[in-house]
């Protein structure tokens, strides 16, 4: 029984895996130079680069954020016109109904398992304030 007491191994079930970074559990961080990718946006900046130097863990560590030091954070680049006409793009796939309707929503839609609007689908109305209509088949842009 005494060797088999020695083959036993403490194990911190909170740890990332190598023991190389600090885990904090939810609101244990204090008032360190630390913030999660979510709060440096809302300050205006990103990781720039930098590498996570620590873990934030809430609900038993079922969740968990990555931690980066902020003084080592770079301003967030400008939205150019080109990413925004190209998240626009990405939207409007999902945003636009592939049947006969043809409208945008404003929210994106179930495509991959009903494969378009519920109107579309089984015929329940859809509401006239959460789509905009598809432009008119003769509509063209300024060439």
């Amino acid at each position: 029984m005494a060797d088999q007491d020695q083959d036993l191994v403490d194990v911190d079930p909170h740890d990332p895996g190598d023991g190389s970074l600090p885990v904090f559990r939810w609101k244990q961080a204090g008032r360190t130079n630390l913030a999660t990718r979510r709060q440096l946006r809302e300050m205006g900046l990103r990781p720039g680069g930098a590498e996570p130097v620590a873990r934030i863990e809430c609900r038993g560590g079922k969740r968990w954020a990555w931690l980066y030091r902020i003084d080592l954070a770079k301003p967030k680049l400008p939205m150019t016109l080109a990413k925004e006409a190209a998240l626009d793009k990405a939207m409007a796939a999902r945003q636009t109904c592939p049947g006969p309707c043809g409208r945008r929503y404003f929210h994106c839609l179930p495509l991959q398992t009903l494969g378009s609007c519920l109107e579309c689908f089984d015929g329940t109305p859809a509401d006239p304030s959460s789509y905009i209509a598809p432009p008119a088949p003769d509509h063209r842009l300024a060439a």
